[in-house]
């Protein structure tokens, strides 16, 4: 069976605020009929409006879900109030689900199938570009290439001619569609949203910081050493026979340079660079909209191999989002990294099921985590996991974080490092990707602090709190000025909370 997840981590599902509510609203016993719960699956029949009742059930392994009332919300509210019910001890066990419920289930592993199948072939057909393929590269070479001369330009006008005259939010609306035209929609993207930067008093600051990061990636594109396979024929005439000096750059920078600028990389792409298993803690989520679009961040750490990880998924407003990954929950699971010098978004490729106890999380960590990569080397001798057994670290194309120890389980949340050696982790990351915005951190041993408890401190140091958090009345709430474990997002204003365990280990969404 699958460890029952409380209150806070089932409400944390909910797509706004009203689903919340009207969730705890048909959470009572008396509303529901037909129920039952088997390792994987709960199921059952909410009276409703109408004659019959709805019917709802998830899928705990992922957990999918399915609700035959005409709501469009995902997961609707009787599947949250199902939710809630089992979460509270009140739906009783089954040795085999109810025949509509099965009959779901057995639709979805068809359907999963037809879309493993669809995506090997889909990615087959990428292996194999063709001449026209190659000539629309060069094209996006050269149009990317002349939108960052003209980004290069206006950033070295404003630095020129003074920003007193810069708080305005529409300033770069017109070099936001030049970007666009030119095929570089992740920079016309960080463009677009230097906006929030002028709300502070601090707004000098900040939008100098922003200009010279946006003028790093501009000449990172333009003088890095080009390497084969990397569009440099497309490259080499853009640059209209430009000589370009240095050694060759790591292949990680190159990639995540051009990930800056938006050249896409299909799900295919990312998969066929191989998956690295491991039980993965989630460690919290959060949702942002900009131009009537909805990104979810959801933050994963691996107890294995120590190892940050980012899932995003994105939705119009109003439509639903992916809610697969609950917080507070470990999954055993395969991620395939999107390239760069600091890898940190990924890609669930197969999930191998919840895992149901600390037992189960001990029992893995006395295995080595699998690194599905033909090109893995294995460790060299100087490296602390083969000098130590004890320790492991498999990351081998990005910042190597603190090992953690195979025998150690941990109670109250999962394995964190000091403020110290978060501090380091940190660093490292931003060695290897100095556009870096975010990176998800467990802290250990941490009390909130300072005027208005906006410190999470600790005997080596403290971090502050992002603005936006204000007082983190839960989180103080929880600790009673007492250590805890904190789940939290680095942000350069300062850390975002996102979980917290008790002293019993009960997950806390802050």
């Amino acid at each position: 069976m699958i460890e029952r997840w409380n209150r806070d981590q089932v409400l944390a599902l909910a797509p706004d605020a009203s689903s919340k509510k009207a969730a705890q609203g048909v959470s009572s016993p008396g509303k529901w009929s037909g129920c039952g719960v088997t390792a994987d699956v709960v199921w059952g029949e909410c009276a409703g409006s109408g004659s019959k009742p709805y019917r709802a059930c998830v899928d705990l392994s992922e957990p999918a879900y399915r609700c035959s009332c005409p709501s469009r919300k995902f997961p609707c509210k009787h599947a949250l109030g199902l939710l809630l019910l089992w979460s509270a001890d009140g739906v009783p066990a089954a040795e085999e689900p109810a025949d509509w419920v099965a009959e779901w289930l057995e639709g979805r592993r068809g359907r999963a199938a037809k879309a493993a199948e669809a995506g090997t072939a889909r990615a087959a057909r990428a292996a194999e570009p063709g001449p026209a393929d190659g000539r629309r590269a060069a094209q996006r070479e050269q149009r990317v290439t002349a939108g960052l001369s003209d980004l290069e330009r206006w950033l070295a006008d404003q630095v020129r001619q003074g920003i007193a005259k810069s708080r305005r939010h529409d300033q770069w609306d017109d070099l936001v569609k030049r970007l666009i035209d030119a095929q570089a929609p992740a920079v016309a993207g960080s463009l677009s949203r230097l906006g929030a930067v002028l709300d502070g008093d601090d707004w000098p600051a900040r939008l100098l910081s922003e200009y010279a990061l946006l003028h790093l990636l501009c000449v990172a594109h333009r003088s890095l050493p080009l390497q084969a396979g990397d569009g440099s024929e497309a490259r080499s005439d853009a640059l209209d026979g430009e000589e370009v000096r240095g050694e060759a750059a790591p292949v990680g920078l190159l990639e995540r340079v051009r990930d800056r600028i938006g050249f896409p990389m299909t799900k295919e792409e990312v998969l066929a660079r191989g998956t690295v298993r491991d039980l993965w803690d989630v460690l919290g989520r959060r949702d942002e909209e900009h131009d009537r679009l909805i990104a979810r961040r959801v933050w994963l750490r691996g107890r294995a191999t120590g190892r940050a990880a980012l899932v995003l998924s994105f939705a119009p407003v109003g439509q639903a989002l992916d809610a697969s990954l609950v917080t507070g929950t470990t999954i055993d699971a395969d991620l395939a990294f999107y390239p760069g010098s600091a890898p940190l978004r990924a890609v669930v490729a197969a999930r191998h099921g919840s895992v149901r106890d600390d037992s189960a999380r001990h029992d893995f960590a006395r295995h080595d985590s699998v690194h599905h990569d033909p090109a893995h080397r294995e460790p060299a001798h100087d490296d602390p996991a083969h000098r130590d057994p004890g320790l492991r670290d498999h990351v081998r194309d990005g910042p190597a974080p603190h090992a953690v120890a195979r025998d150690r389980v941990a109670t109250a949340g999962p394995p964190g490092l000091t403020v110290e050696q978060a501090l380091d982790e940190v660093a490292q990351a931003l060695a290897g990707d100095p556009w870096l915005d975010s990176w998800p951190l467990v802290l250990e041993g941490v009390t909130p602090a300072g005027s208005g408890s906006r410190l999470l401190a600790g005997p080596s140091g403290g971090l502050p709190l992002h603005p936006s958090a204000g007082t983190p009345w839960r989180l103080v709430a929880t600790s009673g000025g007492h250590p805890l474990t904190v789940a939290a997002e680095w942000t350069p204003r300062g850390l975002r909370p996102l979980t917290t365990w008790d002293e019993e280990g009960r997950v806390i969404v802050l």
